[in-house]
């Protein structure tokens, strides 16, 4: 039975392993995850219970300088979700150096006196592990850490310290979601955010930072199977033709790497159409943003 709960904001540079983290801490595919920069988009609520604690992970875009429309509310969401929350655990990698994008934030941790804990994500790539020293000792006097914690996200590595330090910051409190839950996201956003890790995965760099996915189907026979028509927007024609590929061959990649994944999402046989469509220039638009789900007034 639940008796505590805690709310966590996590925040770092962009491609430092947040999205990564959440998924490791709570077991589940809650965010998606590329080496491409600033693939998470929105704020994303990953939920562990654990013993008698709920600990809710709200997974931020990376701090980045916006170009963009979308970028000025994925900025704005990292503001808001840093107010918002009990604990800030910044993310950082294993480097001995400050850079503008973690000063920033430890800025704002002092500002608001913000209780925060400072994860130093990827040890599995130190060579010399007595490097971890000099990070460690460069943060120290930064901020009044609660703690600082070693880990690799992507090996698993460090993850019963640094929960056993979250559930320090729980407090008293009933269930603030429901105990089945794993992530606050419908599964029609979960599917769209699949086909687009899909995307920033097999796509050139800038293609897939240019698109959207719409989910326009999503419903279940009496057999079983779903059915899920989905749209994938693009900025420009020529973006287009590289997401179909010739003769549809990415087009194609693209939805059999994604089917798997929804399909073990939705524990079930899933019959999936992908169509592609251009909007021009829609990150600098403030109707399309919204239309797509980022909604840049709230």
């Amino acid at each position: 039975m639940i008796e505590k709960a805690g709310v966590f904001s996590i925040v770092g540079r962009p491609n430092v392993g947040k999205s990564t983290l959440v998924n490791a801490l709570t077991g589940a595919k809650v965010a998606i995850v590329s080496r491409k920069p600033q693939t998470t988009r929105s704020r994303i609520t990953g939920i562990l219970n654990e013993d008698d604690c709920q600990m809710i992970f709200l997974d931020t875009p990376g701090l980045h300088k916006p170009k963009t429309r979308l970028g000025d509310y994925m900025l704005k969401v990292i503001d808001q979700t840093v107010e918002d929350v009990d604990t800030v655990v910044l993310v950082v990698e294993p480097v001995a150096r400050v850079g503008k994008p973690e000063q920033i934030l430890i800025d704002k941790i002092n500002q608001f006196d913000l209780p925060a804990i400072l994860v130093i994500n990827k040890i599995d790539t130190l060579e010399n592990k007595e490097d971890l020293l000099a990070v460690m000792a460069t943060y120290a006097n930064l901020c009044p850490w609660l703690a600082i914690v070693p880990i690799s996200a992507g090996k698993q590595d460090g993850l019963d310290q640094l929960k056993a330090e979250l559930k320090k910051q729980c407090v008293e409190s009933p269930a603030l979601f429901p105990e089945d839950m794993y992530c606050d996201q419908p599964e029609r956003q979960l599917v769209a955010e699949i086909i687009r890790e899909k995307m920033l995965s097999l796509l050139d760099e800038e293609v897939p930072h240019g698109t959207a996915v719409q989910i326009e189907l999503m419903k279940e026979r009496d057999n079983g199977i779903t059915d899920i028509s989905a749209v994938i927007y693009c900025e420009r024609q020529g973006h287009k033709g590289i997401i179909i590929g010739k003769q549809g061959a990415m087009l194609k990649k693209i939805g059999q790497l994604a089917r798997t994944d929804i399909e073990e999402l939705l524990d079930g046989k899933v019959f999936l159409e992908l169509w592609v469509k251009v909007k021009e220039d829609w990150r600098n638009n403030p109707g399309a943003v919204r239309n797509f789900g980022y909604d840049c007034n709230n």
